[in-house]
C-alpha cells in the first residue's frame, strides 16, 4: 500500500502513543507490520493497547470528466450476451451524471479497437444509439482485452479527437473467457503486472471493471465454467485498483454496473472496515490531520463535511473495538 510508514507513525504519534506493542492493520493488503511504538501523545489508548486499522482511498479525479470505454468480447460464444451487454451500456448511462462523460465502444480484438471510428455516445443519446454502436464495433472474435485496450487509447487516431487526458478513464472489460493478450502484454503473469502498471499511468484517476465468468462456487452459472472460461486475469487486473466484478451469468448485470459508476464519484463518507473505538478515530488528507468529519455509528462511516479535494490520498486510523469489532476479525488475518 502506498505510503504506509508514514501513516503508521502519524497514526502513532497522533492517537496510539503510549508505550506498548501494537499491531498496525493497513487494508490494502491484509498485511501487518508489528511496531514498538514509545511516544507521548494527548490521547490514550484504551487498555493495555490493540489492533489498530487503517482504512484508505484517493479522492477521484473527475471535475474533468470520466471518458469510459466498454471492450466486448464478439466470439461466437458472446452471441448469447448481445442483449445483456446493450441492457448494461443503457444502465451505466442512466447512472452517470447528467453531463461530463463520454462512452466509447470496441471489442476485446486490438484489430478492431485500433481501426473503430465512431463518436462516443455521450449525454442525451438512446438505447438505439448504444445499439448502433454496439453493431459497429467489429467482428474480430479475440479475447485480448489488454491488448485492445492498449491500441484503442493509444494507436487508434480517431480517437484521439474525442479521449481527454484530463478526463478520469473507466474501462470495462466483457467476456466469457480468460485474457489471452500475446502483442502488448503476454499471457504469462508478468503481462499482467504489465498492464497493471501501464494502465494506471494513463491518467490522474482510472478505474476498472469486468462482466466475465467468476470462479465457483460464486459463479450463478447453470453449470460452473470451465477453468479456461473464468476471466481470472481480467478479475485480478480489476482488483489491483479496487474495481467492480460482476458476474457474466447474473441475469441482470445494471446493480454491478452501477456499483462501477459510483466509482468515478468523489467520496463523500466512508464505510470502515471495522467497528472503532470512537475516541481513537483520526483522519489524514496528504498525510495532514484532517478535523472537518463526523462518524455516524448507525452506518459505521466517516462522513466528511468538506469533501476532501480531488487527487488527496485519505487515511482513517482506528482502534478495533474488541467487542463489536469481533465479528470481522477474520479480514485482519
Amino acid at each position: 500500500m502506498k505510503r504506509i510508514f508514514p501513516l503508521v507513525m502519524l497514526a502513532a504519534c497522533f492517537i496510539f502513543g503510549c508505550e506498548g506493542d501494537y499491531t498496525i492493520y493497513d487494508q490494502y493488503p491484509p498485511e501487518i507490520i508489528e511496531v514498538e511504538v514509545i511516544v507521548e501523545v494527548p490521547v490514550e489508548v484504551p487498555g493495555d493497547g490493540g489492533d489498530v486499522w487503517i482504512d484508505s482511498f484517493d479522492q477521484p479525479h473527475t471535475i474533468d470528466g470520466v471518458d469510459i470505454v466498454w471492450l466486448i468480447d464478439k466470439s461466437c460464444s458472446m452471441n448469447q450476451h448481445s442483449q445483456a451487454v446493450v441492457d448494461g451500456i443503457e444502465a451505466m448511462m442512466l447512472a452517470l451524471p447528467p453531463s461530463g462523460w463520454r462512452l466509447g465502444i470496441t471489442t476485446t480484438g486490438w484489430q478492431d479497437a485500433a481501426i473503430v471510428s465512431q463518436f462516443p455516445l455521450v449525454p442525451g443519446d438512446t438505447v438505439q444509439d448504444a445499439w448502433d454502436a454496439y453493431n459497429n464495433t467489429g467482428t474480430y472474435g479475440y479475447e485480448a482485452g489488454f491488448d485492445a485496450l492498449y491500441a484503442y487509447l493509444l494507436e487508434n487516431l480517431y480517437n484521439q479527437s474525442w479521449l481527454r487526458a484530463d478526463a478520469a478513464l473507466l474501462v470495462v472489460f466483457v467476456s466469457d473467457e480468460n485474457e489471452q493478450s500475446q502483442r502488448d502484454f503476454t499471457s504469462m503473469p508478468a503481462g499482467l503486472q504489465d498492464f497493471i502498471n501501464w494502465y494506471g499511468s494513463q491518467r490522474p484517476s482510472v478505474f476498472l471493471a469486468s462482466i466475465v465468468n467468476v470462479a465457483p462456487p460464486e459463479s450463478i452459472c447453470n453449470n460452473n465454467p470451465h477453468a479456461a472460461f473464468i476471466g481470472q486475469r481480467y478479475i485480478d487486473a480489476t482488483n489491483a485498483f479496487g474495481g467492480v466484478v460482476v458476474d457474466i451469468c447474473s441475469e441482470d448485470w445494471a446493480p454491478g454496473v452501477q456499483a462501477a459508476t459510483t466509482q468515478i464519484e468523489p467520496y463523500e463518507e466512508w464505510e470502515l472496515t471495522f467497528t472503532p473505538i470512537e475516541d481513537t478515530l483520526i483522519v489524514f488528507v496528504d498525510s495532514v490531520e484532517y478535523l472537518d468529519w463526523v462518524y455516524d455509528p448507525l452506518f459505521n462511516s466517516v462522513e466528511f463535511l468538506t469533501i476532501p479535494p480531488e487527487g488527496s490520498h485519505v487515511e482513517i486510523g482506528y482502534v478495533i473495538d474488541p467487542i463489536l469489532g469481533d465479528d470481522d476479525d477474520s479480514a485482519a488475518n
